[in-house]
């Protein structure tokens, strides 16, 4: 197999996204839900898609938040909404969208702690830990995150009560909800501004990194592999995985051999706040 010369290279410059441009697209881009591909269409769990094509632009964020709020009602889902994100480019806007739909509809949001991003299983042990030994009042959570997808797209994935991935039945029915909305123009979104949402007395913060990483001695034998005495390269993709390396080794002495310095720095820039559309 013929190996490309790029291999191993930071991405040139021509190869890069105008993030700005994204960003904006996000904000001022309106879907026609006329058209199927800009309607909400949930895949393994979320909705995923790029502002660029009008197929994740705040008006889907707003439309999935809202149906969701209406399922919890519907459901009898009363507990904290633990609500994380990855470092993708529209990770960062749908996440203060969504907590602005959250908080005017009274949701009690755990964000996690100092921006920190939390990949999917972050959020998944924070729910299940929250409803170890409960029957009422038990929690959810929104993750957003296109997952593996390229980084011009963002994503949206509901994790119910049970942790994990919400089902197909559960899908379907925020999917229709959010359709309806994004029909009439999401003129049944309640909504505040976010300097007031991330304000709210229902938005709280929490450390979800160290509890997860002091968790996992119960699923892996870290004391195996640290006997082991391997030598470890990783490979954060993304970075969301940056934070929890010096937790893991503070913890575990498990530490790796290093990660990629651009990677490092994509993941430090991240912050859950709402750029304005005319930024760039």
């Amino acid at each position: 197999m013929k190996i490309d010369p790029r291999a191993g290279q930071p991405a040139p410059p021509e190869m890069l996204m105008d993030v700005a441009a994204l960003i904006r697209a996000y904000f001022t881009d309106q879907p026609d839900p006329s058209i199927p591909a800009q309607r909400v269409a949930f895949g393994t769990s979320g909705h995923r898609g790029t502002a660029f094509a009008r197929t994740f632009n705040e008006h889907h964020v707003l439309a999935i938040t809202q149906a969701i709020c209406r399922y919890r009602v519907e459901h009898g889902t009363s507990g904290p909404l633990y609500l994380g994100a990855d470092t993708h480019a529209l990770s960062a806007p749908a996440v203060a969208t969504a907590l602005e739909v959250l908080a005017a509809n009274g949701v009690n949001v755990m964000l996690s702690q100092g921006d920190e991003p939390t990949p999917t299983p972050v959020v998944s042990h924070a729910i299940l830990s929250h409803n170890l030994g409960s029957t009422w009042e038990l929690a959810d959570g929104i993750v957003v995150t296109p997952s593996h997808n390229p980084p011009e797209d963002g994503g949206f994935k509901y994790n119910p009560p049970n942790g994990g991935p919400a089902d197909t039945d559960v899908t379907a029915w925020v999917q229709r909800r959010a359709n309806v909305l994004l029909r009439k123009g999401n003129v049944g979104v309640k909504r505040m501004p976010y300097a007031s949402a991330v304000k709210a007395a229902s938005t709280h913060e929490d450390d979800l990194v160290v509890p997860y990483v002091e968790d996992l001695k119960h699923v892996v034998d870290m004391d195996a592999i640290r006997a082991a005495g391997l030598t470890l390269g990783v490979d954060p993709l993304g970075g969301a995985a940056l934070p929890y390396w010096e937790p893991i080794n503070a913890i575990s002495w498990i530490p790796p051999l290093g990660s990629c310095p651009w990677t490092g720095t994509a993941a430090s820039a991240w912050t859950p706040r709402r750029p304005t559309p005319c930024s760039g």
